[in-house]
């Protein structure tokens, strides 16, 4: 753990931001400018975590866009980052902020699927905000995809976040486009109805809810949410990936329309 005014790789840390399952992430600052540090913590070092951190850095350096992360340096077991020091999209204030923050994530997903990479995490806690709620920001690359890794063979198990996680991945199937925009539509009906579509208090009870069970119907539990919202929704968490819509940005349009 690093404390503030201590000097590491070059940046002097100011304040500790917040901690994960492996990673602890610290306000600090150059010569030139105030970044996110994230480190390793001490008993996740091995070669798996460290790799999978180059992996975030790798990935989110060959993307360029306004809603996506900016990555500075990297590291043995650190990197440093674009600075967003609004919280997570949870904490956005209005309906309307929060679909105007999903419409942006959901235009940097497009782009990056443009550029054959799959993010295959994504989730409320991956998705920053500035403090004004302006600009809305896409985070963590670590178990993203290269969609030109499954030609000639059958990619590995992809890591997700199971609440978010699309049929095929769970499966262990290669995740595509449509992979990201099922688990967009989680986020989607979590912010907007306050839980994901799918729960369970065990992971088989979700893995089981996310193969087999039909999303719920959340206007028969909500008043104010109209019921074309359960429609849309549930096209967007089809069992089947080719039974989504064509984008991301297509699915939280209609959604917004719906809304407004």
């Amino acid at each position: 753990m690093l404390s503030p005014g201590e000097e590491f790789e070059g940046y002097v840390v100011d304040e500790r931001l917040g901690q994960g399952g492996y990673a602890t992430v610290y306000r600090a600052h150059d010569a030139d400018r105030e970044v996110a540090l994230k480190v390793l913590d001490d008993n996740h070092r091995d070669w798996a975590q460290v790799g999978r951190l180059r992996r975030e850095f790798e990935f989110a350096r060959r993307l360029e866009h306004p809603h996506i992360v900016t990555v500075y340096t990297c590291g043995a077991g650190w990197l440093s980052m674009e600075l967003v020091s609004g919280g997570g999209i949870a904490n956005v204030d209005t309906m309307a902020n929060r679909l105007a923050a999903l419409e942006q994530i959901a235009d940097a997903l497009d782009y990056t699927h443009n550029r054959a990479i799959v993010h295959c995490d994504v989730k409320p806690a991956n998705i920053l905000v500035h403090p004004d709620f302006s600009r809305a920001v896409l985070i963590d690359f670590g178990v993203a995809h290269a969609i030109a890794d499954d030609i000639g063979h059958r990619p590995a198990q992809v890591e997700a976040s199971l609440p978010y996680s699309a049929p095929e991945l769970i499966t262990g199937h290669a995740p595509t486009e449509a992979t990201d925009e099922y688990a967009l539509a989680c986020t989607t009906v979590e912010l907007i109805t306050g839980s994901p579509p799918f729960t369970a208090p065990t992971g088989f009870g979700l893995i089981e809810a996310h193969l087999h069970r039909p999303p719920p119907r959340r206007s028969r539990e909500i008043d104010w949410l109209p019921r074309v919202f359960d429609s849309i929704t549930a096209k967007a968490l089809a069992k089947a990936p080719e039974d989504r819509y064509g984008s991301c940005r297509e699915f939280v349009s209609v959604v917004s329309r719906a809304l407004h």
